[in-house]
């Protein structure tokens, strides 16, 4: 299967209840040979109205912390969420939300094949990396999985409620920064 016949089949997606509620399934975003995939926990009511993921203050948010470390949507990284989505009131997905939409990101996956996996907050980093993770004990940590390294940090909405934990998170970013420098083959200043 290749990339855009994933997205055409996902955007049917009828495989849990949170289609009742959505106004559009939001894939994701970004280039399909990013070595960097960054994965947040579902869209919020800026992603559903518009299809794309991280695109209202938190996204906003995210990409100044990307374009500062040289990375961006259009260049050289994809986004995804675990749900694809929007849980009524931006609530954490359901287990069974999750374990539905976890094969259309297990796919991306496959087809992306990255290098370096960002979970942006706990729920998250609790699915892909471990199921008792704490960000904010762990974040900015490399974890090796198969031979792809994971990373967690704080989600861009928690460092909206909480900007003093944003130099945390910047750290993280700059970690990242000379991560890929070291593992990815790609150059990130085209």
């Amino acid at each position: 299967m290749d990339f855009e016949t994933l997205k055409q089949e996902c955007l049917a997606c009828r495989r849990c209840g949170l289609c009742e509620t959505r106004q559009h399934v939001v894939f994701g975003q970004g280039v399909p040979d990013a070595e960097v995939l960054f994965v947040g926990e579902g869209p919020g009511a800026h992603e559903d109205e518009e299809g794309l993921p991280f695109v209202g203050r938190s996204g906003k948010l995210l990409d100044s912390y990307l374009e500062a470390v040289d990375l961006s949507r259009e260049r050289n990284v994809f986004i995804a969420n675990i749900v694809k989505c929007r849980p009524p009131q931006n609530r954490d997905p359901l287990p069974e939300e999750s374990a539905a939409c976890m094969p259309w990101l297990r796919e991306q996956f496959r087809l992306l094949r990255p290098k370096i996996v960002v979970c942006l907050g706990r729920v998250a980093a609790q699915q892909l990396i471990e199921k008792g993770f704490s960000v904010t004990k762990d974040h900015g940590k490399f974890f090796d999985k198969q031979g792809t390294l994971f990373m967690a940090t704080l989600h861009p909405a928690a460092l909206l409620r909480n900007p003093n934990h944003k130099p945390l998170a910047f750290g993280d970013f700059a970690a990242l920064r000379d991560k890929i420098q070291q593992v990815c083959t790609h150059t990130y200043d085209r």
